[in-house]
C-alpha cells in the first residue's frame, strides 16, 4: 500500500487553517453544534441507562459479523467495549470533554463526543434486539465482508469518493436523479432517513452485492457510514486501534467523502456534521445558511443538487475515473454485477449456442483508424427477440509502447468493459465467452455500435500510456465469424505454445497476484510459468505483461534465483517467504510453491478448482466450481471453498486454475499426476487429452484419463476404490502421502 497520505502534520486540525476568517467565525452554526452535541450524550446516556437497568452492566456488546468490536470508538480509542458497562466510563469521559466556548477545538471534541454518543447508541441498540428486523432495504450495521468486498477498490480510488445523504430531496424525482448520477460515477453511496423512502417509491432496486449503496437507516444510523470507513482504516493500511491522529488523517486523505445534507436540519443534525468535519469530510446542505452559520469549504449552502455533486468533487479533490460517453444506457463499474435472466433477455452471443470470439491484435499504425467503430453483420434492431446469433469482437490497436504481451491482458479487459453496461452481461473469455443484452437496453435504443463505443471510451481512459489508436470491429455475420474466430484461434494457439515453451527453471522470476485481496486480504498469488493463478485467468506472461503496463499494480516480480533457494524439492525460496509475510500482514510466512502438504500457496475464493486429499486412497481429488456434486472427502465445492478460501493456507487442501493439472510442475513433490483419482467428469471430459499426453509421458500408459473416477463412478472413497483397483490407478501403490 501506498504511504503517500501519510502527511507530515503536527495537527490534524491544520487542515482547518484559513477556513473560519478573523471577525467572520461561524457563532451560530458552533453555538447549535453544541447544543445537538449535549443532546446526542444525553440520549446515549439515557439509552445506556435504561439498557444496563434491563439487561445489567455485563449484558454482551456486539455488532453482527464484525472482528472491530464496536468499531468507531475502536478505532479512534482503542477500546475493546465488550459489554454495557464498559461504555460508562467513555461516555463519561466526553461528557466531561464538552466545553460550551466556540472555538474550532471545541468543534472538533463536539465531533468526537458526537461519534462515540451515536455509536454506544446503535451498540446498544444492536446488542439489546432492538434492529433484529430492519426493513427491507435496510441494512444498519455493514458486516465486516463488504468492507473487504469493495475496501481495496474504495482505499485505492478505483471507487473515486463516498457520499453519504442524509435528509429528504425536494423531490422523489431528485433523489432517484441524483443517486443515479452517483452510481454511474462509480461512487460508493451511504443513505440515511427519508431519501430511502423516496428511492423506493421510485422503484430504486438496492442490491449491495452488485454495488454498494447501502441504506443504513434512520438518524444515529448515520455511525455506521463513519464505523465503515474507520474500518478501512484499521484493514487496509492497519493503522492500530488507538491511533487517533492516523485515523483520522487517512480517513481525510484517502477515505474521500463528502456529505450531503438534504431538507429541514435541526441541531443533532448540525452535530452529526461536526462529527462528519471531525474525521475530515465536508458537509453541503441545500438549505439557505446565514453567514454566521457557514464555515467555507466545511460547512456551507449549494441549493442545487447537481452543483452540489460538482462542487463536493472539487473541494475533497476527487478524480473521477467513470467516463461520460453518448450511449443510451448508463454505464460504469456499478453495473459489473449485474445478471440478466433469460426472461429479460432480448438477445444473446456464444455460450454455446452460437459461434463467438473475442480478440485483442496489435497492428501497424497503418492499419488502425483511431475511434473507428465498424458493424460488420445484422444490428440489434435486425435480430430476432430470444435467439442466439454469432458474434465477433476484435480490438485493433497501435501502440508506441504496445507489446504483443500486452494482447490476452487487454483482451480480459473485455470482460469488464462490457459488464459495466447497464442492460449488457458477459461472462468467459476468449471463444468460451457468452453475452446477453436486455430487452431494457434495447427499449433504450442500445445497438452494437454503442458497445463499440464502450470499449474505446474505456480502453483508451485505462491504458491511455500504452494505446494510441483503438479500432473496434463487431461482427454478426456468420460466414464473417467463423473466418475471424479461425484468426482467433490461431492467435490462442501461439501465445499457448509461447507458454508451454515455459519452464519455471528457465526464468529469474516469478510475479505476484494480489487482485482478489478486495475480499481476501492475506491472500496472495505466486505465478509461475507452469502454474497459472487460482482462477486461471493469470499467466506468467499475463503477469508479466500487467506489471509492464502498471509497475505499482497487482502483479509484481519475486526474484527465484539460486542463492535464493531454501529447499528445491518442495520449490521453497526466501524471496516469496519474505513476499507473502509482507503482503499478508504477516499472517502467512513462508510459502511451498511443488506441494500441497507443506505450507502451500493460500487460496482465496475465486479459485477455479479446489484440490483435496483423500488420505484411506493415498491420492487427490479435485473439483469445480461449475460441479454440484458431492465429493470424496464429504464436501460441495462451496464447502470446500468456505473452509480453505478467504486466504488461508491449509495443507492438504489447495485452490488451483484448471490447466494447473497438466502442467509438469503439478505438486511435484507429492508425486504430482498420478496422484489424480477423482475429478468431476466435465473437467476430465474438457482435460482428457491433455491428461492422456501428460500420463503417458509419465509411463501411465495411453488412457490416465479413464483411470481417474468421476461422480458416475460414485462419491465416497469406499465407491471409487474398487473403479481405481480395476484400473490399476498408479496412487494406490505410491509412497503414502501420511
Amino acid at each position: 500500500m501506498s504511504t503517500a497520505w501519510r502527511v507530515d502534520r503536527e495537527k490534524f486540525e491544520d487542515i482547518y487553517a484559513g477556513s473560519i476568517e478573523p471577525g467572520k467565525e461561524p457563532k451560530k452554526l458552533f453555538r447549535q453544534g453544541y447544543e445537538g452535541t449535549i443532546v446526542a450524550l444525553s440520549y446515549a446516556e439515557i439509552l445506556l441507562n435504561k439498557a444496563i437497568k434491563v439487561y445489567g452492566p455485563d449484558h454482551k456488546v456486539q455488532y453482527p459479523e464484525t472482528a472491530y468490536f464496536v468499531p468507531a470508538i475502536r478505532a479512534l480509542g482503542g477500546y475493546e467495549i465488550s459489554k454495557l458497562g464498559d461504555m460508562v466510563p467513555l461516555l463519561n469521559e466526553k461528557r466531561n470533554q464538552v466545553h460550551q466556548q466556540a472555538t474550532l477545538e471545541n468543534a472538533m471534541l463536539w465531533g468526537e463526543a458526537v461519534i462515540y454518543a451515536a455509536e454506544i447508541i446503535e451498540a446498544v441498540r444492536w446488542s439489546t434486539g432492538k434492529t433484529e428486523k430492519l426493513p427491507k432495504p435496510w441494512i444498519g450495521f455493514i458486516p465486516d465482508m463488504y468492507v473487504r468486498k469493495w475496501g481495496i477498490k474504495h482505499v485505492d480510488w478505483t471507487i473515486p469518493g463516498e457520499f453519504v445523504i442524509l435528509g429528504r430531496f425536494r423531490t422523489s424525482d431528485d433523489a432517484f436523479r441524483i443517486v443515479n448520477k452517483l452510481v454511474q460515477k462509480g461512487f460508493m453511496i451511504f443513505l440515511v432517513d427519508e431519501v430511502i423512502e423516496q428511492l423506493m417509491e421510485k422503484g430504486y432496486k438496492f442490491d449491495i452485492d452488485a454495488w454498494p449503496v447501502y441504506c443504513l437507516g434512520n438518524f444515529t444510523q448515520v455511525i455506521h457510514a463513519a464505523n465503515y470507513a474507520l474500518r478501512a482504516s484499521l484493514m487496509f493500511p492497519g493503522i492500530a486501534p488507538g491511533n487517533t491522529f492516523m485515523h483520522r488523517n487517512y480517513q481525510r486523505d484517502r477515505i474521500l467523502v463528502v456529505c450531503l445534507l438534504v431538507g429541514e436540519r435541526d441541531i443533532v443534525k448540525v452535530a452529526a456534521s461536526f462529527a462528519v468535519i471531525y474525521l475530515g469530510y465536508p458537509v453541503i446542505v441545500d438549505q439557505p445558511l446565514a453567514e454566521d452559520e457557514t464555515w467555507k469549504d466545511w460547512y456551507f449552502s449549494v441549493p442545487d443538487y447537481d452543483e452540489a455533486i460538482q462542487i463536493g468533487i472539487e473541494v475533497r479533490g476527487i478524480k473521477i475515473t467513470a467516463i461520460e460517453v453518448n450511449v443510451p444506457i448508463n454505464h460504469g463499474a456499478a453495473f459489473e454485477g449485474e445478471s440478466i435472466r433469460k426472461a429479460d433477455m432480448f438477445v444473446e452471443f456464444g455460450g454455446g449456442r452460437s459461434p463467438a470470439y473475442e480478440l485483442v491484435k496489435m497492428a501497424d499504425a497503418d492499419d488502425v483508424t483511431d475511434g473507428k467503430i465498424e458493424i460488420i453483420g445484422p444490428d440489434v434492431d435486425q435480430m430476432e427477440e430470444g435467439k442466439a446469433y454469432p458474434m465477433g469482437i476484435k480490438l485493433t490497436v497501435y501502440g508506441r509502447k504496445f507489446q504483443s504481451d500486452f494482447e490476452p491482458v487487454l483482451e480480459r479487459r473485455v470482460h469488464y468493459f462490457m459488464n459495466y453496461g447497464e442492460g449488457v452481461w458477459h461472462m468467459g473469455q476468449r471463444d468460451q465467452n457468452w453475452m446477453r443484452f436486455s430487452k431494457a437496453a434495447i427499449e433504450k435504443g442500445f445497438k452494437l455500435h454503442d458497445l463499440g463505443t464502450l470499449f474505446y471510451a474505456y480502453y483508451k481512459k485505462e491504458y491511455a500510456a500504452i494505446i494510441d489508436r483503438l479500432q473496434v470491429t463487431l461482427t454478426t455475420d456468420e460466414a464473417a465469424v467463423q473466418t475471424g474466430l479461425a484468426e482467433a484461434k490461431a492467435a490462442y494457439e501461439k501465445r499457448d505454445a509461447r507458454l508451454t515453451s515455459l519452464r519455471d527453471d528457465a526464468v529469474d522470476e516469478f510475479y505476484t497476484c494480489t487482485l482478489c485481496q478486495s475480499f481476501a486480504p492475506t491472500h496472495i498469488c505466486f505465478v509461475a510459468p507452469e502454474r497459472t493463478g487460482l482462477c486461471g485467468a493469470v499467466s506468467w506472461l499475463d503477469a508479466k505483461a500487467s506489471y509492464e503496463i502498471d509497475p505499482t499494480g497487482v502483479c509484481q516480480p519475486v526474484p527465484i534465483t539460486s542463492e535464493y533457494i531454501i529447499d528445491e524439492h518442495v520449490g521453497e525460496w526466501s524471496s516469496i517467504n519474505e513476499t507473502a509475510a509482507a503482503r499478508t500482514q504477516g499472517k502467512t510466512e513462508s510459502v511451498c510453491m511443488y506441494t500441497c502438504l507443506d505450507r502451500p500457496m493460500t487460496t482465496c475464493g475465486c479459485c477455479e478448482c479446489i484440490l483435496a486429499m483423500v488420505p484411506e486412497l493415498n491420492g487427490f481429488m479435485i473439483t469445480t466450481r461449475e460441479s454440484k456434486s458431492m465429493t470424496p472427502v464429504g464436501m460441495t465445492f462451496s464447502s470446500l471453498a468456505g473452509m480453505v478460501g478467504g486466504g488461508n493456507q491449509t495443507p492438504g487442501f489447495l485452490g488451483m486454475g484448471r490447466l494447473y493439472l497438466i502442467s509438469k510442475k503439478f505438486l511435484p513433490a507429492d508425486g504430482g499426476l498420478g496422484r489424480i483419482i477423482w475429478m468431476p467428469k466435465e473437467l476430465k471430459d474438457q482435460l482428457r487429452d491433455q491428461l492422456n499426453e501428460r500420463g503417458k509421458e509419465e509411463g501411465f500408459g495411453d488412457n490416465f484419463a479413464d483411470m481417474i473416477a468421476d461422480e458416475t463412478i460414485g462419491i465416497t472413497a469406499d465407491e471409487i476404490q474398487p473403479y481405481l483397483e480395476e484400473k490399476g490407478h498408479p496412487a494406490l501403490t505410491m509412497d503414502p502421502l501420511m
